[in-house]
């Protein structure tokens, strides 16, 4: 798809479910082709020296791919990126692989980047992996122009920190070599078009650059095969459709296509969350408690730590590609991995506040609540935090606990506390 063009919005499918990634033969390339004389060769080379001063005079246009590695269970790449030697090796099989499907390749530069990234680290707002790899591509020298650019690690690091994959996501189930074609304007719109049908329909790996992954990572591959970016958007789309986050994805997927509009969700169990100007806004765990309609006090408690499970997925997933999450309000704040709401100021003529931990089997502390002593010994709450992540803890009662003067120490609950109307609260009889 042409760059700063709206992509087309594809019906969420798995490109991996309807046909097996077997170790291809059809789409192997010989390394010669015989019977060529040196007069055609020389042609030939005049004809591609000529392609790619066009090529170098034209407005290119930015079309990413994705060679997808599946590796076999239990097995993982020792490392996640390929040496400057390696990554230049790897892009002519890649080149090669390409043009059999769509011979119009051959009129581009194609750039690969050689590092294995998991999905969530190159679908991030704005596209950082593919932008940094198709700014480097524009960097390179005329004097140096190829049809094909790589970029690998030199000294273990790559060229630019967007291309250096996270050893914190370094355990998925698919590893993700990021590619561009740079194609004229002319070119684009039609090359964009074929490589959505052939590598839907023909995108496995030639057999020798299968081979090549498994000889150079060392392990073995189930699946390799090429995919356009809308693949890997589908392909993405189902993954989190199949673990009930299909309103996660629905704003994952307006950040990074439309990210000027805004988009509003509920989650399976009814969290209400909005997209708009690069982040997440949610509803709190409180709020969410706020607006449920009766229920014994057992059951509300159950269902607020459910909000609580769901959101932690939320907030570990949108971490994962980068996307703030937040609570509304001037009054809410976001540390890291934990959310905060302040619901009054601490009043100076009463007892100093004190911390009080939800807890929720299976969960751990769910909420964190600060609260004074109110009229006739019930709890006044200040302020309801909420850890996101088992680290987020510490520092969030840290906060509380500079915040309002007082030791950082919890008084454990033991379970959910509600107040006489069913709302989230502290118990009264601490506080005489």
């Amino acid at each position: 798809m042409p760059r700063g063009e709206r992509p087309r919005r594809r019906k969420c499918t798995d490109p991996f479910s309807t046909r097996r990634m077997l170790p291809p033969v059809a789409q192997d390339v010989p390394s010669h082709a015989p019977g060529i004389a040196a007069g055609q060769l020389v042609e030939f080379r005049l004809l591609a020296m000529r392609i790619r001063r066009s090529v170098e005079t034209q407005t290119l246009l930015a079309l990413p791919v994705v060679l997808a590695l599946e590796p076999v269970a239990g097995q993982a790449p020792p490392r996640l990126s390929l040496s400057r030697d390696e990554a230049a090796e790897l892009a002519q099989r890649i080149a090669a692989d390409l043009q059999a499907l769509v011979p119009q390749v051959g009129e581009t530069r194609l750039a690969l980047a050689g590092a294995l990234f998991d999905q969530v680290e190159l679908l991030r707002p704005g596209f950082p992996v593919w932008a940094t790899l198709e700014e480097l591509a524009r960097r390179v020298p005329r004097a140096q122009l190829d049809s094909v650019v790589a970029f690998g690690s030199h000294d273990g690091r790559m060229p630019a920190p967007p291309l250096e994959p996270s050893p914190l996501f370094a355990d998925g189930p698919m590893r993700l070599l990021p590619l561009s074609l740079l194609a004229p304007t002319a070119l684009a719109e039609e090359l964009s078009t074929q490589l959505e049908i052939q590598l839907v329909g023909r995108g496995e790996a030639g057999m020798l650059t299968a081979d090549w992954l498994m000889r150079t990572l060392g392990i073995r591959l189930e699946h390799v095969r090429y995919l356009s970016r809308n693949d890997l958007l589908a392909l993405t789309c189902v993954q989190y459709e199949h673990v009930n986050l299909s309103a996660l994805w629905s704003l994952l997927e307006t950040a990074l296509l439309t990210p000027e509009r805004e988009e509003s969700v509920l989650s399976a169990r009814g969290l209400a969350l909005h997209y708009a100007q690069g982040r997440v806004l949610t509803q709190s765990p409180a709020q969410w408690l706020a607006a449920q309609a009766g229920g014994q006090a057992t059951q509300r408690s159950h269902e607020l730590a459910g909000i609580v499970f769901e959101l932690r997925q939320y907030a570990a997933l949108l971490d994962a590609h980068q996307l703030p999450l937040r609570l509304p309000g001037d009054a809410a704040e976001a540390g890291a991995g934990y959310l905060l709401e302040t619901l009054a100021a601490a009043a100076a003529d009463a007892a100093p506040p004190i911390l009080f931990a939800h807890e929720a089997a299976g969960l751990g502390v769910v909420v964190v609540t600060a609260a004074q002593r109110g009229e006739a010994g019930r709890a006044r709450v200040l302020a309801h935090g909420y850890p996101l992540q088992p680290s987020a803890l510490e520092p969030l009662m840290r906060l509380l606990a500079e915040r309002y003067g007082i030791a950082a120490e919890l008084h454990a609950l033991g379970r959910i506390t509600l107040d006489d109307g069913g709302q989230l609260a502290a118990p009264a009889i601490v506080l005489h």
